[in-house]
């Protein structure tokens, strides 16, 4: 394969507002709109690939990250040389005097366009390029959604994508432990002991809440306690890891193979959730996905804002031998799902997904969204 010289890599930082009757509210706040940066990389030889990363909260300074430092280390690259790229802006921004987690979420929208470029170069799809098959992936029914809200309209929120298929949803937590076990005990009662329900503190969880939920939550057969505290408080992980058998889940705040070891050597979280689009791109998060199957740990991959890294997740999960759930986003009227992109997934009777079979990621891109919808300032959740 001959080389593909890098010559232009741009970010967009895009946005649109949540309309109120589809905002949610969650541990981290009401959406009030939806954030997202796209990354397109442009070779000489007219291939043209496009990855996500993710906002950070501030979409405007991870586009600026993207189209000054990190172009000035990117251009000129072969598109082809993947591993030595992502070399190359870690040892710049990464291992020192760099943008750090930033940097990380600059680099894994660069990192996803230049598999995107492989793929269209060798005609392949990017689960294939990755070792894998086809095979269906089970799904979750996850995103912005499925908020603190009263439990009956929870349940009428939720009861459409059970009956659609879904063997698993969702429920986000944190709001107080009384209202949070009340709201999975309706949906156990509800929906039955067959459903699997997952749980979503988004960090807003103290060492006191998490002790008080987690043997009720346990008692619900819940399936794993996500993120209950912010990503790098290893300790209250530790304690809580403790308070019953349910198991606790991370790994959307985590940033390289560098922290997951982290991670995965203290022993308390038992489910990891890497991000494409935030933990350095497709190229880290096989890495990621190796070191966890050496200690026999799961990976159920958070998944991002745009039908980008929903794609590219599927493809991931089925060239990994530890996967697990993909997180389905079903917020309604997600325009980086619906308008931005070409269908990035479609779910089954059974509620499961299949990577598509297009070269690279597979997806078409309406380049006119993205003027259409330019970057709103000011924070998402409020």
């Amino acid at each position: 394969m001959s080389a593909l010289r890098i010559t232009d890599v741009r970010a967009y930082p895009t946005s649109f507002p949540v309309d109120p009757k589809d905002s949610v509210t969650l541990g981290i706040g009401r959406t009030v709109k939806r954030d997202a940066v796209i990354v397109k990389v442009s070779t000489e030889d007219g291939i043209t690939g496009w990855g996500e990363a993710h906002h950070g909260r501030c979409p405007g300074a991870v586009a600026h990250l993207v189209n000054t430092t990190m172009k000035l280390l990117v251009v000129g690259q072969d598109a082809n040389d993947i591993t030595g790229v992502w070399k190359k802006v870690y040892d710049k921004q990464l291992a020192s005097h760099g943008m750090g987690a930033g940097a990380c979420l600059a680099l894994s929208g660069i990192d996803m366009a230049l598999w995107d470029i492989r793929g269209k170069a060798l005609k392949l799809p990017l689960y294939k390029l990755l070792g894998g098959r086809s095979k269906p992936i089970p799904a979750y029914a996850g995103g912005v959604s499925l908020g603190y809200q009263d439990p009956k309209s929870l349940m009428e929120e939720a009861r459409p994508h059970v009956q659609a298929g879904y063997k698993a949803i969702k429920l986000r937590i944190g709001d107080s432990v009384a209202r949070d076990i009340e709201r999975v005990a309706m949906a156990r009662k509800t929906f039955g002991d067959d459903l699997v329900i997952l749980s979503d503190a988004n960090t807003s969880y103290t060492v006191a809440d998490a002790r008080a939920a987690m043997p009720a939550l346990d008692e619900l057969n819940v399936g794993w306690l996500e993120e209950p505290f912010p990503a790098h408080d290893y300790l209250s992980y530790r304690e809580a890891a403790r308070f019953g058998r349910l198991p606790l889940a991370a790994g959307e705040n985590h940033y390289t193979r560098f922290e997951f070891n982290r991670v995965i050597e203290d022993g308390a979280i038992k489910i990891l959730q890497p991000d494409l689009s935030k933990t350095g791109g497709i190229t880290e998060a096989v890495r990621i996905a190796a070191l966890a199957s050496s200690w026999k740990l799961p990976i159920h991959p958070h998944t991002s804002m745009t039908g980008l890294n929903m794609a590219a997740t599927i493809h991931f999960l089925a060239a990994i031998e530890n996967g697990g759930y993909f997180e389905a986003d079903i917020s309604r009227n997600n325009l980086f799902r619906d308008k931005l992109v070409s269908t990035p997934y479609r779910t089954d009777q059974d509620g499961n997904v299949l990577p598509l079979e297009g070269h690279g990621i597979g997806l078409e891109l309406d380049e006119g969204f993205l003027q259409a919808y330019p970057v709103i300032e000011g924070p998402a959740y409020v």
